[in-house]
């Protein structure tokens, strides 16, 4: 939970492939580990998580990641910037289930385009731009 969700309550669903990370993760692989694991039943502990902690998500449910969602000439953006390692499972997720979207448990938190800017620069005009292009 980060100080920018901790008072949001709604927890959203949200396709993999709908939510952009714009910045290139450093990424510690046995937690990903862990963390499909636990996605799918069964917990194990990481560096960052003991096995009591994981044993706490309820049906392998991981914590949520924060989303920041733009609505721009009727379309809705979603971008994520923390989290990465519950993202970097999820996608593992979905290499291992090509056939559907894996549905990413998120707190959603609106956004404007000049506040993405803060975290990406200018590169975001860019993305939006292929984003409508495809």
């Amino acid at each position: 939970m980060s100080i920018q969700t901790s008072n949001l309550l709604k927890v959203s669903e949200l396709p993999l492939s709908q939510i952009r990370r714009p910045i290139q993760p450093v990424l510690d692989y046995q937690k990903i580990d862990a963390m499909v694991s636990t996605y799918k039943g069964t917990p194990q502990a990481s560096k960052t998580c003991s096995l009591a902690d994981a044993e706490t998500f309820k049906d392998g449910n991981l914590p949520p990641i924060d989303v920041m969602s733009v609505r721009e000439q009727g379309q809705t953006y979603y971008f994520a910037f923390g989290g990465c390692h519950r993202f970097q499972a999820y996608d593992r997720l979905a290499k291992e289930s090509p056939s559907h979207d894996i549905m990413v448990r998120c707190k959603v938190m609106p956004a404007t385009r000049k506040q993405l800017r803060l975290y990406v620069g200018t590169n975001i005009d860019d993305m939006f731009d292929q984003a409508q292009h495809q």
